[in-house]
């Protein structure tokens, strides 16, 4: 592929299934006769003073945590009032997915349409998209973005997914390829793509009240809209949600990628010395919120916030967090196709023969008296790996097996693989993202450990709780919000608070003394099943911010 030469835009390079078009491009934008009061202002915004302290820090995020709003679903209305929400995500479910965003957005939109809410959902056209998918979208419009000096080609196609409206943004030059991230533009890519976004609400029939906006690659959409929409009477009632899915990814680039890739004032997106997209949308965005409660109160502190701790508190009036839930339809062992054996927390007979399967097929000892643990995640440092490492040969003498699914860093997939090699009937290990065998696993294991150092929800523990296996986990972010101790008469799971290995183990025994009580063991298997992780309380809870939003209109 070559890289775009600045003296010409990149071709536009049009769909190859597509029909010929003979409606005109729109024109785009003229950014100079568009200048709000905002352009002025954030010309004129001051440094921020230097770091406090430590302990001034501290003392400052407490007394905020304190004035977060607080969200309680039992008060939330089912219905509304039907707003309109256009919910713009870099992926999702059952087009193309990489992680939890995909399956929020194929879920959450769902949720809300089921509670009258007019939800619809946009994503850009990959080359990835499988064929049967593709097949299903028809053509709506096409038009020209401008993009600093760039005026690119941009075409639109819908489709409709379990009763919510998906609308594509098409450019083969940024979007066919194989692959969603990682690529040398991907700056540029989404940065086109949230300015398609805005530019698209002029084409179809589809105004929205409410665009909820996620992660770095949509994080631009309040920025360009607030800089140089609002102007136009058609985006002023516009208001924005941008959701931070994972602190840690803010689509961070040199300070040259502002005026020349982005065509944006520099204090829009200037942050720290450098150009920061996520900094853009907390700032610009009406309300920032986060996928869990605890996260919201975490993200205000420099441990967990990635640089991004003080930003936050200057703009913490406008934080919210709210936990996700899951697709209990999608996922269900009760229908799961993928899995050895279908059972219900009515009928559990079925996990033995899961587990007996999953061991067989693995190459573990096949036993029943060994308690099988399932790790399935991203093989990075902040997954708690590190603790696993630490007491990985004490998990083993003690007489339990380890079955691992994922990829990431080399010093930890060389890790598993050599563990595997030293205990051959003890440990198994898939490197990669198998979605099938993450099933298997799911009903298979008797425990899955998440150890995460941090974690802004995590949708495994759900799962794990779905299909009647007992998350061990660290109490932080949506983990804390989302799994009670099984020393209270509600819990589901396995807690321990402090970041240390020994910690970790500790709960790792007390899952494997409940394992051995075999009736104590299926009442917390059977209780962990009827837990509702759902999205009926979240729902719920987007709704009234939703509504809030819309009393400012």
């Amino acid at each position: 592929m070559k890289k775009v030469n600045k003296k010409k835009s990149a071709p536009a390079q049009p769909t190859a299934d597509r029909k010929k078009k003979e409606a005109a491009p729109a024109p785009a934008p003229e950014r100079e006769e568009k200048k709000p009061a905002a352009i002025l202002q954030a010309q004129a915004e001051e440094k921020a003073p230097e770091k406090e302290s430590a302990a001034l820090q501290l003392q400052e995020t407490q007394a905020i945590c304190e004035t977060l709003p607080k969200t309680d679903g039992q008060k939330t209305e089912k219905g509304g009032k039907g707003m309109k929400i256009l919910f713009a995500a870099s992926e999702g479910l059952p087009f193309i997915a990489s992680g939890g965003l995909g399956d929020v957005a194929g879920s959450l939109p769902k949720a809300l349409r089921e509670r009258r809410q007019d939800c619809r959902v946009v994503l850009p056209l990959y080359g990835d998209m499988k064929p049967e998918l593709r097949q299903k979208l028809h053509y709506l419009c096409n038009f020209t973005v401008q993009l600093a000096w760039r005026n690119q080609y941009c075409g639109v196609f819908e489709a409709t997914e379990n009763g919510v409206t998906y609308y594509f943004i098409d450019n083969e030059y940024y979007f066919r390829r194989n692959g969603i991230y990682g690529f040398f533009d991907d700056g540029e890519r989404f940065a086109f793509f949230s300015k398609a976004i805005v530019d698209m609400l002029r084409h179809i029939d589809f105004k929205p009240d409410i665009l909820h906006c996620n992660d770095w690659q949509t994080a631009l959409v309040p920025v360009y809209l607030n800089c140089y929409y609002r102007v136009d009477e058609f985006y002023r009632d516009i208001r924005t949600v941008f959701t931070i899915h994972n602190i840690q990814y803010q689509g961070q680039y040199g300070p040259d990628m502002i005026g020349d890739v982005l065509g944006l004032p520099q204090g829009f997106v200037e942050y720290e010395g450098c150009c920061n997209l996520m900094k853009g949308a907390i700032v610009q965005s009406d309300i920032v919120s986060t996928v869990s409660p605890t996260y919201a109160h975490e993200i205000l502190d420099e441990w967990y916030a990635h640089g991004m701790d003080r930003l936050l508190r200057e703009n913490c009036w406008k934080l919210r967090g709210i936990l996700n839930g899951i697709d209990t339809v999608g996922y269900d062992p009760q229908t799961d196709k993928h899995i050895y054996k279908n059972y219900s927390a009515a009928e559990p007979e079925g996990k033995a023969v899961n587990k007996q399967n999953l061991q067989r097929d693995m190459g573990l000892c096949q036993s029943g008296d060994i308690m099988v643990v399932g790790l399935i995640s991203r093989l990075v440092s902040h997954k708690g790996l590190d603790l696993v490492k630490y007491i990985f040969p004490r998990i083993i003498e003690e007489g339990m097996a380890v079955v691992v699914l994922g990829s990431g860093d080399y010093m930890y997939e060389s890790f598993f693989q050599e563990m595997a090699a030293t205990y051959p009937d003890k440990v198994a290990v898939r490197l990669g993202f198998i979605p099938d065998l993450a099933r298997k696993i799911y009903a298979g294991a008797d425990v899955l450990l998440m150890p995460s150092k941090s974690e802004p929800c995590g949708l495994a523990q759900m799962v794990a709780c779905r299909y009647g296996t007992i998350p061990v986990v660290r109490k932080t972010g949506g983990l804390a919000d989302s799994i009670i101790d099984l020393g209270d008469p509600d819990g589901c799971g396995y807690t321990f608070q402090s970041y240390n290995a020994h910690d970790m183990f500790g709960a790792i025994k007390r899952a494997q003394g409940l394992y051995y009580n075999k009736p104590a063991w299926n009442r917390a298997v059977q209780h962990a099943m009827q837990v509702d992780f759902s999205w009926n309380k979240s729902a719920g809870e987007y709704i009234r911010m939703y509504e809030e939003l819309n009393e400012r209109r």
